[in-house]
């Protein structure tokens, strides 16, 4: 038995020594946010927080987690209360096909909570590993910037 906290929840699941942790979420949880992509933690498409701090779910195993506390795309904050990072990509429009998505935002949400002000250099050099074939890179970096004036950073333009 594989105990861990989802989400603020105590998770309490029978998995497979060798299931991952995006297994785990997504198939016996039913958590839908992180997308498998790659499979190799290369993409970013499955990106969560794994006490606090961005982590690729398709690499880690399940088993890796037991006692700590993982978040995900809907443990970050939902449509009634979505959270600033959440709120700035849709405002600023900034996805198209929407499956880097997941990793765009929880990966901004880490280093937001690191570091209100990044750069935009810091910006495109922490998302670096996160793969979009879509082309909304601009969008994404002002809802980047956005969120770290909406969070108290100020946020920068250059």
């Amino acid at each position: 038995m594989l105990c861990l906290t989802v989400n603020g929840c105590n998770v309490e699941v029978d998995v497979p020594t060798n299931a991952t942790l995006l297994h785990l979420l997504r198939n016996e949880l039913g958590l839908n946010g992180p997308k498998y992509g790659c499979g190799l933690g290369q993409c970013g498409a499955c990106t969560v927080h794994v006490d606090g701090k961005a982590a690729r779910a398709c690499v880690i195993p399940a088993h890796g987690v037991a006692g700590r506390c993982v978040t995900t795309l809907e443990g970050l904050g939902g449509r009634a209360d979505f959270h600033p990072v959440q709120k700035a990509f849709e405002d600023a429009q900034a996805a198209q096909c929407g499956y880097c998505l997941n990793g765009m935002v929880m990966q901004t949400a880490a280093l937001l909570a690191r570091e209100r002000n990044p750069s935009r250099q810091r910006i495109r050099a922490e998302l670096s590993g996160n793969l979009c074939r879509c082309g909304a890179h601009l969008e994404i970096l002002r809802a980047v910037e956005l969120a770290a004036a909406r969070l108290g950073g100020g946020g920068h333009s250059s």
